[in-house]
């Protein structure tokens, strides 16, 4: 692309419109530059000069609308930075005109939804986001998402609970309330989320959230889940996590060091909890029977 082309959309943040583009260029030229990816079309009429983010596909949003568009759903997560199911299609709020959703592209009616400002744009609150979010997924993504926006310290659980009450009535509301009680935002991670609702559906004895073990000579290590008094540990292991040698001789010489201190540690994988909770919650329930009888 020439320096004109360059110099347009460095004034528009990397962004241009089509009608820009074609005082600087010809038809033929635009999508020549398109085809060698020079040039990304983000909405129709919208194009950047690399593949945007979040924020930059909210951006170009904005100028396809000729004014700001305020997200919510899993977008406004994102911004709040606890959107655990990793959204790709943009949500936004009805801007109260005319536009179609299309591919990428989710419009909402929420008339009443609370909006405030995160990043720079507008977007429904955060404790809103989360319930409104909680509200369309499965039981064990919906604590996932709870735990996660109080963990992202934007709201708490009593915020929670009034975006509960505002939203009462709502399509899948009554499983979000029923959750509440359980929600923490110690954990770290949406699938240590969806295990402690197997041992809470199992009606296991609570475990203690991201405790810290000392070992010798000052180490200290957080595992995932403690139950102290029977010195038992559950950890969940990512298949992610282990991509590498030196980082699965790592966790597995810190698991042993934590045994040799006399703790026993129960490992944990996505099958245990998505496949086979039953005996998941069996397992965890023996070591707990055993520790407290030869304690």
């Amino acid at each position: 692309m020439d320096a004109v082309g360059r110099a347009l959309l460095r004034r528009g943040g990397g962004l241009a419109t089509t009608r820009e583009l074609l005082t600087v260029m010809t038809r033929q030229q635009l999508d020549w530059h398109v085809r060698r990816r020079e040039l990304v079309r983000v909405w129709y009429g919208v194009y950047a000069d690399h593949e945007p983010d979040v924020h930059g596909r909210l951006k170009a949003l904005d100028l396809f609308l000729g004014e700001e568009a305020a997200a919510c759903l899993g977008t406004a997560a994102s911004l709040y930075g606890f959107d655990v199911e990793n959204t790709g299609a943009v949500h936004i709020l009805d801007p109260g005109r005319r536009i179609r959703p299309t591919v990428g592209l989710a419009v909402h009616q929420r008339v009443g939804a609370p909006l405030q400002r995160v990043a720079g744009r507008l977007a429904t609150e955060p404790a809103w986001t989360a319930v409104e979010a909680a509200r369309r997924l499965p039981r064990p993504r919906a604590l996932a998402t709870l735990d996660a926006a109080v963990h992202s310290t934007w709201c708490d659980t009593s915020a929670l609970a009034r975006a509960v009450d505002a939203q009462s009535g709502r399509r899948g509301i009554v499983a979000v309330r029923e959750l509440l009680p359980h929600v923490d935002g110690r954990a770290e991670s949406a699938m240590e989320s969806e295990a402690r609702l197997v041992m809470i559906d199992h009606a296991l004895p609570k475990p203690e959230l991201q405790y810290e073990i000392r070992g010798p000579g000052g180490v200290v290590w957080r595992v995932d889940f403690a139950w102290p008094g029977q010195r038992i540990v559950a950890e969940y292991e990512s298949v992610d996590w282990h991509v590498g040698r030196l980082e699965m001789i790592r966790d597995r010489t810190r698991s042993a060091a934590i045994q040799e201190l006399g703790w026993t540690v129960i490992p944990i994988v996505v099958d245990d909890v998505r496949r086979h909770p039953d005996r998941l919650a069996q397992r965890i329930a023996h070591h707990l029977s055993l520790a407290r009888l030869t304690g």
